[in-house]
């Protein structure tokens, strides 16, 4: 009786701390990205790299620590691990310092110093695996082997963020004056597009949602055949989304339309959104602002009026050393310039072809 009574208080105060993270954090603010004012379209993006940890997935991984707490999937001492190869990392990390849990993040890839050492600056340790697809396999049996709890997001985190008001989703609808024309965002764990498709339809408000997808990335072909094991097998070069498979996280029947956005193309529209605001944003803002921007000029040719909202998913200084580097797009073999070139026109009122 006496153990059974620590852990729930244990429990109880994991659930605590991590509430009053959440309840004590303001909202993350919205950044309006500059359009021509006589077009009548009006493009926010909500920052989410406003968090503590810097990126969009410090609202799941909170999620997915509560509700593994609640579950029982975690207890005090239990060491953490997880498959992931971006921000989910620093963010679950972050969070398995403040309940002091041990943390391993196991990473597609080569050994990265420069990736491993936000992780391990938070007390987390990290572990590369090739090929990408191995990096579940991988995470599963060192959770075996050790004993420890494999979060796995691909397959929570869809179930844990919340939709229903009180996390993104209303926070960003609270935010606006009204509903957007269109929503965008892209899709890692598919649990962002899961939980705001579901807002938009339990309210039943107009907003389309839009979903935008880098090379190599299972989403949209699996979204286009309608099969749900699709893979590629391929990792993404822009970093947060793009899958190599279908994940079980991601409802393509919440989903209006999937925009294919070329990764240089990302980078490109990384950098603009940097020149227009002064935010050095990663790769996958990009990859929103360019789908963003597809929307808004379909929009102008219907002469329709409205909103279109977006994520900032991550800025500081890694984006400075990745999309915003010359040295990095080269050695992507990625050439931003002559979609550089079409964002340029495009908001000096040209077409968008």
């Amino acid at each position: 009786m006496a153990d059974h009574e620590h852990a729930a208080r244990w429990a109880a105060e994991a659930i605590r701390r991590l509430d009053a993270e959440r309840e004590h954090a303001p909202p993350t603010p919205l950044v309006r990205f500059p359009l021509p004012g006589d077009w009548d379209v009006t493009l926010w993006f909500k920052d989410e790299s406003a968090h503590p940890t810097g990126n969009l997935k410090h609202r799941a991984a909170r999620a997915l620590f509560r509700h593994s707490v609640a579950s029982g999937r975690v207890t005090e001492g239990t060491s953490v691990v997880e498959a992931t190869g971006g921000g989910a990392a620093l963010s679950q990390a972050y969070f398995a310092r403040m309940l002091g849990l041990p943390y391993t993040a196991v990473m597609p890839g080569a050994p990265d110093p420069a990736r491993a050492a936000p992780v391990k600056e938070l007390g987390g340790d990290c572990c590369f695996v090739t090929p990408p697809l191995a990096v579940y396999e991988e995470a599963r049996r060192l959770a075996d082997d050790t004993g420890a709890c494999y979060l796995d997001q691909f397959t929570w985190a869809e179930r844990t963020l919340d939709w229903r008001g009180d996390d993104l989703a209303g926070e960003l609808f609270g935010q606006l004056a009204g509903p957007p024309a269109w929503l965008v965002v892209g899709a890692g764990t598919g649990a962002t597009s899961a939980s705001l498709g579901r807002h938009i339809r339990s309210h039943g408000l107009p907003t389309r949602l839009a979903v935008v997808d880098p090379e190599n990335s299972a989403y949209f072909p699996g979204w286009v055949t309608g099969a749900h094991d699709y893979a590629t097998g391929m990792p993404s070069r822009i970093e947060g989304i793009g899958r190599p498979r279908m994940e079980p996280g991601f409802l393509p029947s919440l989903v209006d339309l999937m925009v294919t956005v070329p990764d240089a193309a990302s980078v490109a529209a990384a950098r603009a959104f940097r020149a227009a605001t002064g935010c050095p944003v990663g790769g996958s803002t990009g990859t929103n602002l360019w789908g963003a921007l597809h929307l808004v000029a379909a929009m102008r040719e219907r002469g329709e009026r409205g909103t279109v909202v977006s994520l900032v998913c991550d800025a500081g200084d890694r984006p400075l050393r990745t999309v915003h580097s010359d040295g990095w797009a080269r050695d992507k073999d990625l050439d931003p310039a002559p979609f550089a070139e079409r964002i340029d026109r495009f908001l000096d009122g040209g077409p968008w072809e």
